[in-house]
C-alpha cells in the first residue's frame, strides 16, 4: 500500500561525487590531502579609521605649505637698474632744461608755464615716492613683528614680548574689530604672564576677529572665481579674472592686517605669493584634491564646466591662504591655520552636508 506524500519519511540531503573523468587513485589522493592552514597577517595591513580617506575625506586634502617672504639682497640686476635709472634721470633733466630755455627764448609766458608744470610734476612724484615708501615700511613692520615674535618666544623674561604686543596694538589700533582684544590685553597688563602665553593671548584677542574676516574674503573671492569661470565662454577670460581676483584678494588681505601697501608693495606681495606657489607646486591643484572634489559623486551631478569652476575657486583659496601667511603679523600658533579642506564645503555645499551627515 502506497502511503500519501505527507506520511512518507523525509529523505535527508546527500552529496554525490562524480569522478568519471578522474582516476580512482588520483581521486583518493585528492580526498586525503589536507591543506595546511596559512597566515596572512604579514601581507594584509588594516587602515585605521582616522586614516581612512572614505571615513575622513579631509585626509585626502594636502596641507598647503606656509608662505615665507623671500630674502632680499643686492643683485646685479638691481645695480644695473639703478645705473640706467640714474642715466635716464640725467638725460631727462638735460632735455627739460633745454626745452625750458627754448620756450623762454620764444616767449616768457611759455617758459613760466613750463616751469609751473615741472614744479607740479615734481611735487606729484614726491607724493608718490612718500606714499610708496610708507607702504613698503608698513609691510616691513609686519614682517619685523613676525620675526621678533619668534625671538621673543624663547626669551625667559616677558619684557620683549610686552613691547612686541604694544607695537602690535599700535598697528591694529585703527581696526574696530580689535577694540575688545585691546581692552583685554590692557586689563592683563599688570599680570605676570610669560612670553609664549602673552603672545598667544595677543594672537587670540587681536588676530582672531581679523582671521574670521580673512576667511570671509577668501570664501567670497573663491566663489566669484568659481561662478565666473564656470559660465565664461573663453579661457582668456578665466585667466584674466583669476588674476584680477588674486590681486584684489592680496591687497584686501594686506589692508586687513595693517599693511596697506602701495603699488610697489603690492607688486612685491604678488611676487612673493606667486613665488611661493611656484616653488611649492601649489599653482595647480594636485591630483588628490581633484579626487577629493570630483571623486565623491560630484562629477555625476555637475557638468565638466562647473567642476572646472570649483577647481579654479580652490586655486584662488590657496592664493588667499598664502597671502594670509605673508600679511599676518604673527604666525599661526594659538589659532588653527586654515587649509583647503576648510573651503571645500563652501564651494561644494553638497559635499559639506554629506560629510556632516556621515
Amino acid at each position: 500500500m502506497i502511503k500519501p506524500p505527507s506520511e512518507q519519511p523525509k529523505r535527508t540531503p546527500a552529496a554525490f561525487a562524480f569522478e568519471e573523468d578522474v582516476p580512482a587513485q588520483a581521486a583518493a589522493e585528492i580526498r586525503h590531502v589536507q591543506r595546511k592552514p596559512g597566515s596572512f597577517s604579514d601581507d594584509i595591513v588594516l587602515t585605521a579609521d582616522e586614516d581612512d580617506p572614505f571615513l575622513n575625506p579631509e585626509k585626502d586634502v594636502p596641507a598647503v605649505p606656509v608662505a615665507i617672504p623671500r630674502k632680499r639682497g643686492t643683485s646685479f640686476a638691481k645695480i644695473a637698474a639703478a645705473a640706467f635709472g640714474m642715466l635716464f634721470s640725467l638725460a631727462f633733466g638735460l632735455w627739460t632744461d633745454s626745452l625750458i630755455r627754448d620756450l623762454f627764448t620764444r616767449a616768457d609766458w611759455l617758459g613760466y608755464t613750463a616751469l609751473a608744470a615741472l614744479a607740479i610734476g615734481i611735487l606729484a612724484v614726491i607724493a608718490i615716492v612718500v606714499r610708496e615708501t610708507a607702504g613698503m615700511m608698513r609691510l616691513a613692520a609686519v614682517q619685523a613683528i613676525k620675526a621678533e615674535a619668534e625671538d621673543a618666544l624663547v626669551e625667559t623674561k616677558p619684557a620683549k614680548a610686552r613691547a612686541l604686543v604694544k607695537r602690535l596694538e599700535g598697528m591694529l589700533s585703527g581696526k574696530p574689530e580689535t577694540a575688545k582684544g585691546r581692552a583685554t590685553l590692557e586689563a592683563a597688563e599688570n599680570d605676570i604672564i610669560d612670553a609664549p602665553h602673552l603672545i598667544a593671548l595677543a594672537e587670540r584677542e587681536l588676530l582672531a576677529p581679523l582671521d574670521r574676516q580673512a576667511r570671509a574674503l577668501i570664501v567670497n573671492a573663491s566663489k566669484r572665481v568659481s561662478i565666473v569661470t564656470a559660465v565664461s565662454p573663453r579661457a582668456i577670460v578665466d585667466l584674466l579674472y583669476v588674476l584680477y581676483e588674486a590681486a584684489r584678494l592680496v591687497r584686501a588681505m594686506a589692508e586687513l592686517y595693517g599693511g596697506r601697501p602701495g603699488t610697489l608693495g603690492m607688486i612685491r606681495l604678488m611676487r612673493d605669493v606667486l613665488a611661493h606657489l611656484a616653488v611649492t607646486g601649489s599653482i595647480a591643484v594636485g591630483d588628490s584634491l581633484v579626487q577629493q572634489v570630483l571623486g565623491h559623486g560630484l562629477a555625476s551631478k555637475l557638468s565638466a564646466r562647473l567642476g572646472e569652476g570649483v577647481i579654479n575657486g580652490l586655486m584662488t583659496a590657496r592664493i588667499g591662504i598664502a597671502a594670509m601667511d605673508l600679511c599676518r603679523p604673527l604666525a599661526f600658533r594659538a589659532l588653527k591655520r586654515p587649509g583647503i579642506g576648510d573651503f571645500i564645503g563652501d564651494l561644494t555645499p553638497s559635499m559639506g552636508s554629506r560629510d556632516k551627515n556621515s
